[in-house]
């Protein structure tokens, strides 16, 4: 057990700093409550620092990606933590800064960044896990603080109407997957992931082994926003605070596709990187419907939100392309694995999806009774790279980079999904995948035209800027990263493709099948 405390230390900082965090929210003077999100954004640094620096678990399924993917979720997470100054507690500290006295009831800081660090640690758990029971409680970390995030970023009814049902699919989502994980237990007799994989390449799936991990996968889509679990999608990002939607674009999408990874490894790949009849007709169509799916609804759109919850949909579809390419055969270079792909892809869509929701988050408007609010509207971006250059530009460079113009991030992003698909021989997939790229460069130019185009000449479009300049520094950021990530691509890439090295569980051999070999060369001695 001592040698899988060297695996969590990351998770012990950011456990740490989440207890600082809880006192520090609720202090009387005004600079320490101020330095809280500086605590979670030190501890993000150490965390990643730490992550990059530890060794993978040789014993594990993908022995390296646990560093990866730790690091790249505290990079991610840093931005995260800049975009969600001043979500919470704006109008209490207002009054404190109008010399009311300072109200800890009614303050709710040290709860949202301490939900925000409790999920980001069940998010690098979840990259740790190597066992059923380990991986369910990961995930619920994961999901269970954002939950109570969506219901207090505003006060807005909103929120809590879109709290509530995410939290009664997230309670139907987790009872499907963890039943899944029920019956792969059964079939098992174990929990520990390598120790199912070698038992499934003893013996097949079985009856209940399927069912097992068709269930699990099918609950798993609720995280990844995917079909036929994706309904609360476009309503929760909608209702809550732009930086807390941000979050959920990335987060459990992230924690979603590293589980489906490992309980997709525990089935594997056959020698022409094909997973289990049944359990790739099953993403198959799952990828395609939900790549339409997503697409087509958020060509309606005409809240950037929902817009955007229906991209995240439709990226969910794109990244299932690479688990069903597989790791590729031993020794595939980057361009024909499907995991290194999806690693990649993973902080490629993290770093472009902020930048668009830190500029909505940047941009008020005054609404007719006398209140203000975030943007929303794609109205609200007429014209924005005329009246607010930064936020106009950020909007226009993160969009392109979605759509996979190049030569930004998400091209090189999206390119290595295609070519692992392409590889792997999923060429209707594939070229669903093209045509869907095609039909989301509708609305993502709809955003780079009203940005850029539009000269912003009616009064309703004139924005007004958030007294909370981390968000502009967040957009920005988000914007730089999508250009000079391109500088560091190749190391990023290489480490992805390390990190997606698959070891296929060596199946055990019987007495009978050690005994074969000598039978077979007696009867060759014979004739």
């Amino acid at each position: 057990m001592t040698e899988k405390l060297a695996f969590i230390i990351p998770e012990l900082i950011l456990f740490i700093a989440t207890c600082l965090v809880m006192v520090t929210g609720q202090w009387p003077v005004r600079a320490i409550r101020n330095f809280t999100p500086w605590i979670c954004g030190i501890a993000l640094v150490l965390a990643g620092m730490v992550a990059a620096m530890t060794p993978g678990d040789p014993a594990a399924l993908f022995p390296n990606i646990m560093p990866y993917a730790k690091f790249i979720i505290a990079a991610v997470a840093i931005l995260l933590v800049i975009n969600l100054t001043g979500t919470v507690d704006r109008e209490l500290e207002d009054d404190v800064d109008n010399g009311k006295p300072f109200l800890p009831i009614r303050s709710t800081g040290a709860e949202f960044y301490a939900f925000f660090m409790f999920s980001i640690t069940g998010l690098m758990l979840t990259a740790s896990a190597d066992d059923l029971i380990w991986l369910f409680l990961a995930l619920e970390l994961t999901s269970l603080p954002t939950y109570i995030m969506v219901a207090i970023s505003t006060h807005k009814n909103q929120s809590r109407e879109a709290a509530v049902k995410y939290f009664f699919l997230g309670a139907l989502g987790a009872a499907i997957f963890l039943y899944g994980f029920a019956l792969i237990y059964g079939a098992a007799g174990s929990t520990n992931l390598s120790e199912i994989a070698v038992h499934f390449s003893d013996n097949g799936l079985g009856t209940i082994g399927l069912a097992g991990v068709l269930i699990a996968l099918l609950g798993m889509s609720f995280k990844i926003a995917a079909i036929p679990m994706h309904f609360y999608t476009p309503d929760v990002y909608q209702g809550a605070a732009s930086p807390v939607s941000a979050m959920l674009a990335f987060v459990p999408k992230t924690a979603g596709f590293l589980a489906i990874i490992a309980i997709t490894a525990t089935v594997g790949w056959n020698e022409f990187g094909r997973l289990p009849a049944t359990v790739e007709s099953m993403l198959w169509i799952m990828a395609a419907l939900t790549m339409f799916v997503g697409n087509t609804l958020a060509l309606l759109q005409t809240s950037v939100k929902r817009m955007l919850a229906y991209s995240s949909i439709a990226h969910s579809g794109y990244m299932l392309v690479g688990i069903l390419a597989g790791p590729g055969p031993d020794g595939a270079p980057f361009y024909r694995n499907g995991i290194a792909a999806i690693l990649f892809y993973l902080l490629c869509y993290g770093v472009m999806t902020i930048g668009v929701f830190a500029v909505l988050g940047a941009i008020e408007k005054r609404n007719a009774d006398g209140t203000t609010s975030e943007a929303d509207d794609i109205e609200d971006l007429r014209g924005l790279c005329k009246t607010h250059p930064v936020l106009g530009w950020t909007v226009v460079v993160c969009a392109l980079s979605m759509l996979g113009f190049p030569p930004l991030l998400g091209f090189i992003g999206k390119l290595g999904l295609f070519s692992a698909g392409i590889s792997a021989g999923q060429i209707p997939i594939v070229i669903i995948l093209g045509l869907n790229s095609a039909i989301a460069a509708v609305y993502y130019l709809r955003l780079v035209a009203v940005a850029y185009l539009d000269k912003g000449d009616k009064p309703a479009t004139v924005a007004t800027l958030s007294p909370y300049a981390s968000r502009r520094l967040a957009g920005v950021c988000s914007a730089a990263g999508v250009v000079l990530l391109l500088v560091v691509a190749q190391p990023l890439i290489e480490g992805a493709h390390k990190a997606a090295d698959f070891n296929a569980p060596v199946p055990h051999q019987t007495d009978t099948q050690q005994d074969q070999p000598a039978e077979h060369a007696l009867a060759d001695h014979e004739e």
